[in-house]
């Protein structure tokens, strides 16, 4: 439906290969792409409603070179929502800490009644930018009730829990940032890989060059910081197996849009 690309390095390393080779499969992922870098507590952010291979802004951005330790990026083949810039990964959102959060998701969410609210709040139409929606409602419900901001070994108790929450009956692949740490997590088999480099982390939805890839463990919450494994979630179990049929409705519902 979608690939994502992310990266965890204690330093920063040079990606235009590697970006250069994940954007080419824009063509086959043509609703959208999106790039976040992160650096000094800021979020940088690049993406537009355009196929990447025919985007000019892209290409001029990749003929520079590019260097990051830690970021996120998205072609996007859309499932729900309009080819519109709202609808673009990463998303970006807020806490009441006044911590940032952003992310990009490959799948879809079919069993989300909980998230059905942010449909009429949200600045697009997708059910990942809900997501990030709800995960930043316990953010801030955790906040009101603790008083204090949440540290990073109780912001990622709260991520895991929600994982745990709507992993079943949804395929839920994501990268996320919140300043601190990387989360990556799938349910999906062989749908994300990662490729040990530079004493870190690079993360792909498959794998973009001839080096050691391997399939990112399967309905586990994995976050990462500086290039090290520092928090591992619950395995919830619930391994997503795509459902042609529900596939096939959906891709039926996009093209009447």
């Amino acid at each position: 439906m979608c690939e994502l690309f992310g990266v965890n390095t204690p330093g920063k390393i040079q990606l235009n290969h590697l970006l250069d080779v994940f954007f080419s499969h824009g063509d086959k992922h043509p609703h959208g792409w999106g790039m976040a870098f992160f650096e000094n507590g800021t979020v940088q952010m690049e993406k537009q409603a355009i196929t990447a291979t025919k985007s000019a802004r892209l290409r001029e951005y990749r003929n520079q070179r590019i260097m990051s330790d830690r970021m996120i990026a998205h072609i996007r083949l859309a499932t729900k929502g309009n080819m519109e810039y709202e609808n673009c990964h990463p998303f970006i959102r807020k806490d009441e800490m006044g911590r940032t959060w952003t992310l990009a998701h490959n799948g879809t969410i079919f069993e989300g009644e909980m998230m059905d609210s942010y449909f009429y709040v949200q600045d697009g139409q997708t059910d990942s930018e809900r997501i990030l929606y709800l995960l930043a409602d316990r953010m801030n419900d955790k906040y009101r009730e603790t008083g204090y901001p949440l540290d990073a070994s109780e912001r990622f108790r709260l991520v895991d829990d929600l994982i745990c929450e709507i992993a079943d009956g949804n395929k839920l692949n994501l990268l996320l940032f919140d300043g601190e740490y990387l989360y990556v997590h799938t349910n999906c088999r062989n749908s994300l890989y990662l490729s040990k480099r530079y004493g870190g982390y690079v993360f792909s939805t498959v794998p973009l060059d001839k080096q050691v890839w391997k399939p990112l463990p399967l309905n586990t919450l994995l976050a990462f910081q500086n290039g090290k494994l520092m928090q591992t979630g619950t395995d919830h179990g619930y391994e997503y197996v795509e459902d042609p049929e529900k596939m096939r409705l959906l891709f039926l519902d996009y093209s009447t849009l």
